[in-house]
């Protein structure tokens, strides 16, 4: 290219200036577009097949969205819409820089028109005709160049339309995104509160269903005696007299069974040799398990129980044997399942004087205990309700409710949550009836959970308070330990 210099000389010669050929023919009649690539070398943007049109670019990406919209997730979409708005600035950035380089090009062709101007004032001959066929190539080259720009403010005002459809359905995508989070977590919500409402039914189901079965069998029983009673109607007269009779000779059964009692009585005075002493005191009270014995001054000569010395003892049936009932030192004894079968002494000292009182006959078992505990043993833990009376030998002020837990393994005492006892059966657990008390002597119970811990525990009735120990020992007898009282245990040899 001839090198244009701003100094001319008054005079010039012609060969200064290599003539321009006519025949010189332009491959494209705009500018090039070069590239500045690696080692600070030109290359032309048209070798780059990588390089796309701004309107190929946009064209691409609108047709890559509105194909890929049905198919994308709302994430997705949202993502897709973040990157084409990137896009979308980083070409309005690109047009801003091509915009500028535009106006360096129109500095440019108008620096190059005037210096031909000027250098066509100085040349003459055919080299003034090259100089004006290339300053009507420049001012082609401006045509062109504005025409350029023309397009590309029209790209321009599309890119920022696009860029805007863009950026608003960004945000329409993430109010979305945000909605679909908000239902999401509705419906986590819902699903947890279904799953707490489906777990009270279940919880309520087994509550009815404990409660439920004890009134089938409850209903059932009534129906078979509604059964009975109707089958009965049908002989009125008849059924009036087997009552009748029953209810004679259950009178009679309870007058035989006190005269009974009293003549073993008086036989057993009788068979003692000084019969005075033995009637300044009697033994009053049902001799089977789940009564109270008590010892009753029987004469104006008696001394004060309060002032005697009393102590209870067990025998054999055959009254050869004779073992002491640790504790039982109270004018009243209510008899326990361990002395089902066998008699009962209490010996009275005052004043040097040793008198002696027995029952007539062995301890008779509580009617129905056995069946009754039988059910229970089916169950893996049985609940009693109980009252704490004395805690350590102190007296409990408080007659809350608790529990008592008589397991396969263990025994457990508590009040709502809280637990004031829970042990294994082992040597050093203890249970046995409680060794005098007055009337409620019959449904109370002495429990040792461990060394240094023991309980006296208050039943709502005789039955309960006998099937607890009947089936503590029956569970700890599985378990190779003998849980008896401490009298019982030293004879036992545990």
């Amino acid at each position: 290219m001839t090198r244009v210099t701003r100094d001319f000389g008054d005079t010039m010669q012609k060969d200064a200036v290599p003539a321009v050929s006519s025949d010189v023919t332009f491959s494209s009649s705009r500018f090039p577009n070069y590239k500045i690539g690696a080692n600070n070398q030109i290359v032309d943007a048209k070798d780059d097949p990588k390089v796309l049109s701004m309107k190929e670019v946009v064209a691409r990406e609108t047709a890559l969205l509105l194909e890929q919209q049905k198919r994308l997730s709302v994430r997705d979409l949202a993502n897709k819409f973040e990157k084409g708005l990137a896009a979308a600035a980083k070409l309005s950035e690109e047009a801003r820089l091509r915009e500028a380089a535009s106006l360096e090009k129109h500095v440019l062709l108008k620096k190059l028109r005037d210096a031909l101007e000027s250098l066509k004032g100085r040349v003459a001959g055919r080299n003034k005709d090259d100089v004006e066929e290339a300053i009507a190539m420049v001012e082609a080259l401006a045509v062109q160049l504005t025409h350029r720009e023309g397009e590309l403010i029209q790209e321009k005002a599309e890119v920022k339309k696009l860029a805007n459809f863009l950026k608003q359905a960004s945000e329409d995508a993430k109010k979305l995104v945000d909605g679909e989070r908000a239902y999401a977590r509705a419906e986590i919500e819902s699903a947890r509160a279904a799953v707490q409402r489906v777990e009270e039914a279940i919880q309520e189901h087994e509550r009815t269903s404990r409660a439920s079965g004890k009134q089938d069998v409850e209903e059932l029983m009534k129906e078979v005696q509604e059964a009975r009673r109707i089958k009965m109607l049908h002989q009125p007269s008849k059924v009036m007299d087997m009552e009748h009779e029953i209810r004679a000779l259950r009178i009679q059964l309870v007058e035989k069974s006190k005269r009974s009692l009293q003549l073993q009585k008086e036989l057993a005075r009788s068979r003692q040799g000084e019969q005075s002493i033995f009637q300044l005191f009697e033994l009053d009270g049902n001799e089977a398990l789940g009564s109270c014995l008590r010892i009753n001054p029987c004469s104006d000569n008696a001394p004060e129980l309060s002032k005697c010395s009393i102590q209870w003892y067990r025998l054999s049936s055959d009254g050869g044997k004779k073992e002491l009932i640790s504790g039982a030192t109270k004018s009243v004894y209510a008899p326990e399942p361990f002395d089902v079968g066998r008699v009962l002494q209490a010996e009275i000292i005052s004043d040097g004087q040793q008198f002696s009182l027995s029952t007539t006959c062995p301890i008779d078992p509580a009617a129905g205990l056995g069946s009754y505990v039988e059910a229970l043993v089916r169950k893996h833990d049985v609940e009693f309700n109980v009252i704490v009376t004395q805690t350590n030998g102190v007296d409990h002020p408080s007659e809350s409710i608790h529990v008592l837990h008589v397991g396969k393994m263990r025994m457990k005492l508590r009040k709502g949550k809280s637990t004031n006892a829970k042990e294994y059966y082992s040597t050093s657990m203890q249970l046995c009836g409680v060794r005098g008390g007055g009337n409620a002597a019959a449904q109370a119970l002495f429990w040792q959970a461990k060394k240094g811990l023991s309980f006296v525990l208050a039943f709502e009735s005789a039955r309960e308070r006998n099937a607890a120990i009947l089936l503590a020992r029956r569970f700890a007898f599985d378990c190779n330990i003998t849980l008896a009282g401490p009298d019982d245990r030293a004879r036992l040899g545990s």
